[in-house]
């Protein structure tokens, strides 16, 4: 368990306090969905200890957050990245169609739906077309090992793009719908293999390399560009 509380507690940089039971030292992290540093508290250190953590890598935490992504909020105007390319928010206050609608180069939100609403059909879209789409790799990638997914779930991560249960139940980042088709591929079939070898053998890998040939520009993409994702919506 974890108690978590905000503050600006170093020259305006938002911080967000965190105290973990199962924190064995003081340790900090930067947020990038948030836009904020993480301090997380053993038990019983005081946050003089947080504070001292932060005044020593003070340089490298502005650094960091001043190298985030800008904010890009699911509104009217914005453009949003959707398989790499990006794609602009639009109402159509007049449309008879009230469904949420790719159209060339845009995400279109129908039926008359309240600027205020935006936002939200769009995440909603986003995450509808993340399930379809990976529904579609995972089942390609799970006929050619011989296997069955149990269940495919999507999550909001802030550092792991995907997962494999023990019980066969794999999970993604929703996000993931916005990086470009190949890195989404990777991912998928990375977790698929897992359903063949729950571990990172070389046997494990030789059947990711079957699935897909992206493995190493994917994890290269994500490492440069994965926490621009996190600053979506």
């Amino acid at each position: 368990m974890a108690a978590q509380k905000r503050s600006d507690a170093m020259g305006g940089c938002p911080v967000r306090w965190r105290r973990s039971t199962r924190a064995r030292r003081v340790s900090l992290r930067i947020d990038a969905r948030a836009g904020e540093v993480v301090v997380t508290l053993p038990p019983r250190a005081h946050r003089r200890a947080g504070m001292a953590l932060l005044t020593t890598h003070a340089a490298w935490v502005m650094e960091k957050l001043a190298a985030l992504s800008p904010h890009i909020a699911l509104e009217p105007g914005s453009e949003v990245p959707l398989g790499g390319v990006p794609h602009v928010v639009r109402r159509a206050p007049g449309a008879a169609d009230a469904a949420t609608r790719l159209e060339p180069g845009a995400i279109v939100v129908g039926g008359g739906a309240a600027a205020n609403d935006v936002p939200r059909r769009v995440a909603e879209f986003l995450r509808a077309e993340a399930r379809r789409r990976m529904e579609v790799l995972s089942a390609g990638h799970a006929a050619l090992l011989g296997v069955r997914p149990k269940a495919l779930k999507l999550k909001d991560t802030r550092s792991r793009w995907g997962s494999c249960a023990p019980d066969g139940t794999l999970a993604f980042s929703w996000r993931l719908v916005m990086a470009p088709d190949w890195v989404l591929d990777y991912v998928v079939a990375h977790e698929v293999a897992h359903l063949r070898e729950l571990n990172h053998s070389p046997r494990f890998w030789a059947h990711v390399a079957r699935l897909t040939p992206h493995r190493d520009a994917a994890v290269e993409w994500l490492r440069l560009n994965g926490p621009a994702l996190l600053r979506v919506g």
